[in-house]
């Protein structure tokens, strides 16, 4: 009795995966739990586990194929054994290797045609082979390997010639759909195109290239200088996917406001030592945007919310989500009921949450149930940017780097540390006078850090 490997849940919104390694092979054994193969998706990495104890019996989709939610990966056996029995389905598919049956015969004159598909010669010639030769056939076609002494053969060299790749001929028929729409759209001659495509085919990219006038690959090498072609990543290609549906989807907007961020830094500086010394953590500024952020999103429940189909779901919990910058790209874990969490219970998890991203050991669990997310890109230096949505969410606030800028106060200019505030939002949903109207939230409640401990 075999027990299927499937293809486990993947989280919101992800649906595919690519399988990026089998950790075992078709015979060995495996415990229950012990993982079987990896999926890497636009995220995270998944390990597989077996669902029993047995033996991996058959793999059904190789490395670098991309499966979807439920698909087949692969059989396990119940029972470790030595050997492993092959199913029914598997003889079947089994090729045996059956000798060719040998026909001895003596002749003393035979002609072996030869053809040539696309040669200038005689559509047949005759190679003659003469004295009594003991020839063997096998299933009709004449074996010639012991026919090396050249006093019994004599080859008429014209026969060798060399098959040439048939190229079919540049015609409309011979194109593709969208290639051919172009072709009688911009009434472009095909025939002074070189196809980049299967057997010489024109692909819709060679047109593109010749309506943009944008050089071939080796031209644009030898011309502007050297160059080096990457294969995108899986993990890439997901996610450049992802973004653009995104965008495609969303009626997408940002409104943009600053910060004056001088009551937290000085809140930091006079209380950073105690709290580090009681919670073992720093105290940063991530957790002050996150209380923030959870009084605005009270505020203002369409930033909470969601549209499936055509109904709005409004949801009455606070888990945000925090983007993390990593080597192999972003990720977005979840700081889940974070209106239930203390200062430093938002700075403990966010470090943990850090630390597993930095090192691959986010799990789906740590990615669902998001229902806004931070993103920090000042870290990184930037200055102002429109951070895009993460679906199915409608709001995305964007922090940015904190600059010393002159500021007007009761009629004089001082310098102030400031930082500008982004926030993108799905317009669907959530008109102008909402969005700018949580973002001010958000300003209040940072520039006047007081306001955050009285639930204002």
């Amino acid at each position: 009795m075999s027990n299927q490997i499937l293809v486990p849940a993947l989280g919101e919104s992800v649906t595919e995966a690519t399988v990026a390694k089998w950790l075992k092979q078709v015979g060995e054994e495996v415990d229950t739990d012990e993982p079987l193969v990896e999926l890497e998706t636009d995220k995270v990495n998944i390990e597989v586990p077996s669902p029993i104890t047995g033996t991996l019996s058959s793999i059904k989709v190789k490395e670098g194929d991309t499966v979807e939610v439920g698909a087949l990966l692969g059989l396990i056996n119940k029972g470790k054994v030595s050997s492993i029995a092959k199913t029914k389905e598997e003889d079947q598919e089994q090729k045996f290797y059956v000798p060719p049956k040998t026909i001895k015969k003596k002749q003393t004159t035979k002609q072996v045609t030869k053809k040539s598909k696309k040669t200038s010669l005689k559509s047949q010639e005759s190679l003659t082979l003469v004295d009594e030769v003991g020839e063997e056939s096998t299933n009709g076609v004449l074996i010639l390997d012991t026919l090396v002494d050249q006093n019994k053969v004599k080859i008429d060299n014209s026969l060798q010639t060399v098959e040439e790749k048939y190229v079919p001929p540049k015609t409309k028929k011979n194109l593709s759909p969208a290639v051919r729409k172009i072709v009688e759209e911009k009434k472009i001659d095909i025939s002074t195109i070189e196809g980049s495509g299967k057997d010489g085919r024109i692909a819709k990219g060679d047109l593109l290239n010749l309506m943009g006038n944008i050089p071939q690959p080796s031209k644009r090498k030898s011309t502007h200088g050297p160059e080096e072609r990457v294969q995108m990543t899986r993990l890439r290609l997901t996610i450049a996917k992802r973004l653009k549906e995104a965008q495609n989807l969303a009626a997408m907007l940002s409104t943009f406001n600053e910060v004056d961020m001088q009551n937290i830094i000085q809140t930091r500086q006079d209380y950073q030592e105690d709290f580090q010394k009681k919670y073992s953590v720093k105290l940063g500024f991530m957790s002050f945007f996150v209380k923030a952020c959870v009084v605005a999103l009270k505020n203002f429940p369409e930033v909470n919310a969601e549209i499936e189909g055509d109904q709005i779901i409004y949801k009455n919990y606070y888990n945000i989500s925090i983007a993390i910058g990593t080597e192999r790209g972003l990720v977005v874990p979840v700081l889940e009921k974070a209106d239930e969490l203390s200062f430093a219970d938002i700075e403990k998890n966010i470090f943990l949450l850090s630390e597993k991203a930095k090192k691959g050991k986010i799990t789906i669990n740590d990615l669902q149930g998001g229902t806004f997310t931070i993103s920090n890109g000042g870290i990184y230096g930037s200055m102002l940017s429109t951070p895009i949505l993460n679906p199915p969410q409608t709001g995305i606030l964007g922090m940015h780097n904190i600059v010393d800028r002159p500021v007007a106060k009761e009629g004089k200019i001082i310098i102030r540390p400031v930082m500008y505030l982004a926030l993108s939002y799905d317009h669907r949903i959530i008109d102008g006078k909402e969005a700018v109207s949580f973002l001010k939230t958000v300003k209040e409640c940072l520039e006047e850090p007081r306001r955050l401990f009285l639930d204002l």
